[in-house]
C-alpha cells in the first residue's frame, strides 16, 4: 500500500504555516489542499479538543461568507493530531497567494462574540467547545504569521529523509 503524501513531511522540521499538502484534478477543475499548521508537531501541545472544534466553526463561516472566495471554499477541518486544518479550494494556488485569507481568518475570531452552529440541531457535539481558548490559538496564530510573512519556511513542507532498502522499500521518518 502506498503512503500517502503527509506521511513524507518531516513533522519534525515542520513549522506552524500554510503549504500545499496535494493538488488534484477532479473532472475539469484542479482542487487543492493546503495544510494550515498552527502549532510545531511534536514540540508545542496540540491545540485541545473544544478549541479546535469552535476554530473550525468560527473558521468555516467567515470562509464561507467572504465575498471573493466563498466560491472556492470546498472544505475546511481539523486535523487528527489537532496541530492544524485542511483547507480546500477550487484551483491551484500557491500558500503565499492565500496567506491573506489564512491571516483574516485568523484574526476574525478576535472578533466573535461567540461560536456559529452551536445548538442541538446544528452540531454532532454542541457542548464541546471553548471560545476563549479558540481565540488564544487564532491570536497567536495569526501574530506569528505576520511576524513570519517573509519567511520561506512558513510557506514550504520540510520533506523527510527516505530510506530505502535493499529490495527497495520506502520508510518514513513520520
Amino acid at each position: 500500500m502506498d503512503l500517502i503524501p503527509s506521511f513524507s513531511v518531516d513533522h519534525t522540521a515542520i513549522v506552524p504555516g500554510i503549504f500545499t499538502s496535494r493538488v488534484d484534478t477532479v473532472g475539469d477543475c484542479k482542487v487543492t489542499t493546503y495544510d494550515v499548521r498552527v502549532t510545531r508537531p511534536n514540540v508545542e501541545p496540540s491545540v485541545d479538543v473544544a478549541a479546535m472544534h469552535s476554530l473550525e466553526h468560527l473558521i468555516a463561516t467567515y470562509l464561507r461568507n467572504d465575498p471573493d472566495w466563498k466560491d472556492e471554499v470546498i472544505y475546511w477541518g481539523p486535523m487528527g493530531c489537532l496541530t492544524g486544518f485542511y483547507l480546500i479550494l477550487k484551483g491551484d494556488r500557491a500558500p503565499r497567494d492565500i496567506y491573506d485569507l489564512v491571516l483574516r481568518a485568523f484574526q476574525s475570531v478576535a472578533e466573535a462574540e461567540s461560536v456559529p452552529g452551536t445548538t442541538p440541531k446544528n452540531c454532532g457535539s454542541y457542548l464541546m467547545h471553548n471560545l476563549i481558548m479558540a481565540q488564544w490559538h487564532a491570536a497567536r496564530f495569526a501574530d506569528y504569521l505576520v511576524a513570519h510573512a517573509g519567511s520561506p519556511e512558513i510557506f514550504e513542507y520540510p520533506q523527510t529523509d527516505r530510506l530505502v532498502t535493499e529490495d527497495g522499500q520506502h520508510f518514513y521518518d513520520s
